[in-house]
């Protein structure tokens, strides 16, 4: 027999299966319960357009499901999408109790706890909260916030340095560090550079494993701007998809990706454009990587993002150090005014 805690730890652990993507639809997972605790099915969504969790629960449950208690990793929705409301489907299959961890923070798809009790089906909320949010991080952001979350991701030298005085850069960090870039950039949906990145650097920003273009999800890349791209540039190849944004606004930027469903956005750009999105507030979290190298002189990582004092400063939290390498990676989230509390 399993207790309902029990179950919503199973029921987390298969919302995060292999097969289960990181976007855009939340990762959510359900274990159904009879009378007695036993484990009548399990079930996870597979991505936007299958079935949702509690639906590919019930169909394994089939009549046994009469009964019994629904634990889900997130509120059932009530809404018609690409699949019906699961709420409604809960109560067709004669589902007796329903427990779940994180409220939706999706208004167009919340209320389904309220349509469940209406309905008489004892429903609770809140168990495991923290780690069913944990496990979908950045759609719960986008979906709060209705934005991208941000990650600037960098790598200089100890005194700062992206690039050296005649404007050389490759390569300042070392191949694990650039090994761990390329992983990030599989988990991401976008990564945005600006003009000035492409026509200086060519950058190619595919995803690659051990130097071959990877098979598997590349991210939407997005270039920012309003130059011109040469006809020749890498990142008009056919390894991944490519969107050019002739604006200079990072809030606008933000705007467009939102819509196209991207969730977490990897900002790789130069000086310039990352000055953009710290002025704008528009910078969630930081990933950078420090080589034990000094240069005196060259591009610093950040331009005039408009702080002038100390007290304007950008403060960061860490989260975590590691060696990566001869590198060290650093990973912060922004400080927000409101978190000081």
């Amino acid at each position: 027999m399993a207790s309902e805690t029990d179950a919503m730890r199973r029921a987390l652990v298969v919302a995060a299966s292999p097969d289960a993507p990181l976007g855009p639809n939340p990762r959510v997972g359900c274990v159904l319960l009879a009378p007695d605790g036993t484990v009548l099915a399990e079930g996870h969504h597979r991505g936007a357009g299958t079935p949702h969790a509690e639906i590919d629960a019930l169909a394994h449950a089939g009549s046994a499901a009469r009964g019994a208690t629904a634990v889900v990793s997130l509120e059932p929705c009530n809404h018609t999408g690409r699949t019906g409301p699961c709420a409604r489907a809960l109560l067709a299959a004669g589902v007796r109790r329903v427990v779940y961890a994180q409220a939706d923070p999706n208004p167009v798809a919340a209320g389904g706890a309220a349509t469940l009790r209406a309905a008489g089906v004892a429903v609770e909320g809140g168990l495991l909260a923290d780690e069913a949010a944990a496990l979908n991080p950045t759609w719960t952001f986008a979906v709060t916030h209705g934005r991208p979350f941000v990650t600037w991701k960098a790598a200089s030298t100890l005194d700062g340095r992206i690039a050296a005085a005649d404007g050389t850069s490759r390569w300042i960090t070392s191949p694990a560090a650039r090994a761990e870039v390329h992983a990030l950039r599989s988990a991401v949906d976008a990564v945005v550079v600006g003009t000035g990145t492409v026509l200086e650097d060519d950058p190619h920003l595919a995803v690659r494993r051990e130097g071959e273009i990877s098979s598997g999800r590349q991210p939407l890349r997005v270039v920012v701007g309003l130059r011109d791209l040469p006809a020749g540039a890498r990142v008009l190849d056919d390894a991944a998809p490519t969107l050019h944004l002739r604006t200079h606004d990072p809030r606008e930027v933000l705007a467009v990706l939102v819509e196209l469903d991207v969730q977490h956005v990897l900002l790789e750009g130069g000086p310039t454009l990352a000055a953009a999105f710290v002025r704008a507030g528009l910078v969630d979290a930081v990933r950078w990587y420090v080589a034990p190298a000094l240069l005196g002189a060259g591009a610093s990582a950040l331009a005039d993002a408009g702080m002038s004092t100390i007290a304007e400063a950008l403060r960061l939290t860490v989260t975590d150090v590691a060696l990566v390498g001869a590198d060290v990676r650093i990973d912060a989230r922004v400080l927000r005014a409101h978190e000081e509390d």
